[in-house]
């Protein structure tokens, strides 16, 4: 892997882009969205509403079908031009290699969905984080004391960190095989938080918490709908397509407040626009647009 510095956290605020000068006088810059497959993103709709409420009319935000092989190669040639890219699947952990400064939790995650250009190179981040904790706190989660992850991919891992933050340093986390857990056991070690991994989803009952996050893929949690919910249970499931979820919807019939994975892209987004623009991202624009393009409603 290619070396590159490992920094704490940075304010979006304080990572600002270079603007480039159109013919017609109005900044120009550029970003887009990478991966494969990448048509269904919806990450245009996203950043092209903060630029419109921003009154940003140079920037434009497009997507890239980029696999792992081509990205190193599409970033080394973008004109100065280029603020930034948001990273999809499959390139979330390759994007490390390209970065030359790296912040804290992608470091720890071991993935990042963001790259920034900065004077000193490019700076890559992991705003899924900030996006779970901000779908959390939407419904009314301030603090955690005790969490349940399903899943030990990727998101699950940013789940940790997402969680840590709220004060959640042991949450209990249920996958269907431990001994598949190690790029989970790893990130935790970074992170200097200690999971309890158990074993045998989906036929091991769910632990009690005041906050149930799921990673899984579609469908994969299904047999949960028949949990004897407690209303106090929190749930946020990271799917989007379809939604509700059984998952959800069992959850939102129970009287639990629910969140789901629109929720979590809606704010990833809002802090990548902070990162490539050094502006406060619109939420309620961003959230207008998404209901737009989607129909989305909380279950």
């Amino acid at each position: 892997m290619r070396r590159n510095r490992i920094l704490a956290p940075v304010p979006p605020s304080r990572v600002q882009p270079r603007p480039t000068r159109s013919d017609s006088g109005a900044t120009s810059r550029r970003a887009a969205v990478l991966g494969m497959p990448v048509e269904h993103s919806l990450s245009p709709v996203l950043h092209n509403a903060a630029y419109a409420a921003l009154d940003l009319p140079g920037w434009r935000y497009d997507r890239h079908a980029v696999d792992e092989a081509g990205l190193a190669g599409f970033v080394a040639r973008l004109g100065p031009e280029w603020a930034g890219l948001s990273l999809t699947m499959p390139l979330k952990r390759v994007a490390l290699e390209v970065a030359d400064e790296v912040d804290g939790d992608a470091a720890a995650i071991g993935a990042a969905n963001t790259l920034v250009r900065r004077e000193t190179g490019w700076f890559a981040a992991n705003t899924d984080v900030a996006g779970i904790i901000e779908a959390l706190r939407e419904v009314g989660v301030r603090a955690v004391g005790h969490a349940v992850v399903l899943g030990a991919g990727g998101t699950a891992q940013a789940a940790l960190a997402a969680l840590a933050r709220l004060g959640e340093r042991r949450p209990t986390v249920v996958v269907r095989d431990p001994a598949r857990a190690g790029a989970l056991r790893a990130t935790a070690e970074r992170l200097a938080v200690a999971p309890h991994i158990v074993g045998g989803f989906p036929d091991v009952p769910l632990p009690p918490a005041e906050v149930l996050v799921s990673t899984l893929p579609a469908g994969a949690a299904d047999r949960l709908a028949g949990t004897a919910w407690d209303p106090a249970t929190v749930v946020l499931d990271v799917i989007y397509a379809p939604w509700p979820t059984a998952l959800a919807a069992s959850a939102a019939e129970a009287g639990c407040p629910v969140a789901g994975g629109l929720d979590v892209l809606l704010h990833q987004a809002v802090e990548q626009v902070e990162l490539m623009t050094g502006r406060p991202g619109p939420t309620d624009a961003m959230r207008a647009a998404l209901i737009g393009a989607t129909g989305y409603r909380r279950a």
